[in-house]
């Protein structure tokens, strides 16, 4: 078994300031791989730098199959790590930096060169085993570096923002490879990112961090279809959620002119504000009106390639609405918008948590 299980972690920073981590608690599966994403601050490195043992917490515990190794050395934790910087070894061609803990560990030599094989093989690098890392890509460097956290067989792999420095196609293609080769070595895998893609793609979880804290832990599409806060559903997605504030009123929403029906859970909520979470890519768009859709304005037009991204003018509110390539977008064009109610969100304006059906 190799669950990772953090409870109460508590670091604090700057002379007692400030907590980097503030009370993180969560369980990492025996098999499982879960990314922690959050803004730079929010304490996602230092949450994975404590579970390396390359940090001590000022109080919580860390715990590796059942064990706990709060205060034990990276070298008693079983553990293997990837950084953000690839950190191999300049005098050592691949095949040394590969097996470089199996060198650290005394392997036998037949057995060295069977596991540097197969994890080469694992990250297509048979080719470049003869190679130093000057004469290879940042993409080859980054398989190299993960080739040698994987190939000493730990039971768990800690990874820092190891696609950060490749540049957008590299870390598409790096990604994919990722995914398939953590799946196929079924190794349990604490993964940071601030990238949410990386973070949906990547993760069987994900735990959207804030301020040293767990502002959400679910399956990626879970958090990303109903985040439990404003921060978490601002943060994921590109472009984030849109927040409208609406009045509750005779069983329907006013954003401005507009009106919209309002589910019954919110009639505790009659006379008053709350705000209306949608995502782009629930807003459906046309060019003529019809009954229960809205007028708004075009501010902008974006394309990406699949598809429109319009920021539109909705009475006092801008929001972002994806469009089909081919709809006839303008800048001060007039469209109508709608919204199928279960794709809408509600939060409360004041503490930002998500008001449950």
């Amino acid at each position: 078994m190799s669950s990772v299980v953090v409870y109460n972690l508590v670091k604090t920073y700057a002379g007692g300031d400030r907590r980097a981590t503030d009370g993180v608690s969560l369980e990492v599966a025996d098999g499982e791989f879960l990314v922690l994403v959050g803004p730079s601050g929010c304490g996602k490195t230092t949450l994975l730098r404590m579970v390396a043992g390359l940090e001590t917490p000022d109080s919580g515990t860390v715990s590796i199959g059942g064990r706990d190794v709060t205060y034990l050395p990276p070298r008693q934790r079983g553990l293997s790590m990837v950084f953000q910087s690839y950190a191999i070894f300049p005098h050592m061609k691949v095949r040394q930096n590969i097996g470089f803990g199996l060198t650290m560990r005394k392997v036998p030599r037949d057995e060295f060169d069977r596991r540097v094989k197969r994890a080469a093989e694992l990250l297509h690098l048979e080719e470049y085993l003869d190679r130093y890392p000057a004469q290879l890509s940042g993409g080859q460097r980054q398989r190299v570096a993960v080739a040698r956290a994987i190939v000493v067989d730990a039971a768990v792999l800690l990874m820092d923002e190891p696609l950060s420095n490749l540049d957008a196609l590299l870390r598409l293609q790096f990604r994919a490879e990722l995914k398939r080769i953590v799946g196929q070595l079924g190794t349990t895998t604490l993964y940071v990112t601030h990238d949410q893609a990386e973070a949906m793609s990547l993760g069987d979880r994900v735990a959207v961090m804030r301020d040293g804290r767990v502002a959400q832990l679910g399956a990626p599409l879970a958090v990303y279809d109903r985040p439990a806060d404003r921060f978490v559903g601002g943060f994921l997605g590109s472009p984030p959620m849109n927040f409208l504030t609406a009045r509750v009123g005779g069983g329907a929403l006013a954003v401005g002119d507009a009106s919209l029906q309002a589910p019954d859970h919110l009639s505790t909520w009659e006379g008053r504000d709350v705000v209306v979470g949608v995502r782009a890519e629930n807003i459906q768009v046309a060019t003529e009106p019809a009954a229960g859709w809205v007028p708004a304005r075009i501010e902008v037009v974006e394309p990406t390639g699949a598809a429109l991204l319009l920021t539109v003018r909705l009475a006092d509110e801008q929001l972002k609405v994806q469009a089909p390539a081919t709809f006839p977008a303008a800048p001060d064009a007039r469209v109508h918008l709608r919204a199928e109610p279960a794709a809408l969100r509600f939060y409360d304006p004041e503490s930002g948590l998500a008001l449950d059906a």
